[in-house]
């Protein structure tokens, strides 16, 4: 897509953002909530092979199945998003990857999933949730405060929406905060959706982790495997290599 087409697709407040993989770009408005790099671990972090189907819950502006089409993960892709805005950004920046036949977004509430889509479709479903629980601070930008906070979803909203949307033994991916691990899987287990795989996420190789990326499998006997931590950076201000190969990116020295 040629300069001037791609100016034709943002309004006055927004850019477009290189996502430093083959070339794939995503649509990005500072007065809203923009996309961090949970997003991107996550879906580096998340499996599909190039015939399956997958849902990603929450998308706001895409960046999951963006990401995972970029990677040549999955055959196809839904991305739920209740916020309209959010969801008109996403189909633009499905347009501007050229992706309209690979990826679907669709405006509602995961609260909703069961009227949406059918029972046991998807081979895995992705969800970057909100991490907070509680009440948002009021002063707050609406967009951030329901991205951050479970102001129109709860975690178990989310997990029970992963349980009915997955196909027996399908892939749950899901990142949030380690000190939520207890409650996620108390819910996991409550839904028949096992943890299989954990991976802590940690700003430095002497640090304690501040996320965690996690596996599930619908209907599968519980038996978890833990991998190597995933360290962010190896001074401040430069990422691992692990990191730079998961942005796609020759140079180390972008601040989170």
């Amino acid at each position: 897509m040629n300069k001037i087409m791609e100016k034709q697709l943002i309004k006055q407040t927004e850019k477009i953002e290189n996502l430093h993989k083959d070339g794939f770009k995503i649509i990005q408005d500072d007065k809203r909530f923009k996309f961090g790099i949970d997003a991107v671990l996550l879906a580096d972090f998340a499996k599909a092979r190039k015939t399956e189907y997958v849902i990603d819950l929450g998308t706001g502006t895409g960046i999951i199945p963006i990401l995972m089409a970029a990677d040549k993960k999955g055959g196809s892709f839904s991305a739920l998003e209740i916020q309209k805005e959010s969801v008109d950004m996403a189909k633009r920046s499905v347009l501007l990857n050229n992706l309209q036949e690979k990826i679907t977004v669709i405006h509602g509430d995961i609260k909703n999933a069961g009227t949406i889509f059918p029972a046991q479709c998807a081979d895995s479903v992705t969800c970057n949730p909100p991490y907070i629980c509680g009440q948002a601070d009021v002063q707050q930008n609406e967009s951030i405060a329901i991205a951050r906070h479970e102001l129109l979803c709860s975690l178990e909203d989310v997990v029970y929406a992963a349980k009915y949307l997955l196909k027996p033994q399908g892939r749950f991916y899901i990142i949030h905060r380690p000190e939520r691990l207890s409650d996620l899987c108390v819910l996991l287990a409550k839904h028949n959706v096992n943890p299989k795989r954990m991976r802590f996420v940690q700003p430095y190789a002497d640090s304690a982790p501040t996320m965690i990326l996690v596996e599930a499998r619908k209907a599968m006997k519980p038996q978890l495997s833990i991998e190597k931590p995933l360290v962010i950076y190896k001074e401040k201000g430069v990422y691992t290599e692990e990191v730079n190969t998961i942005y796609g990116k020759s140079s180390g020295t972008d601040q989170l």
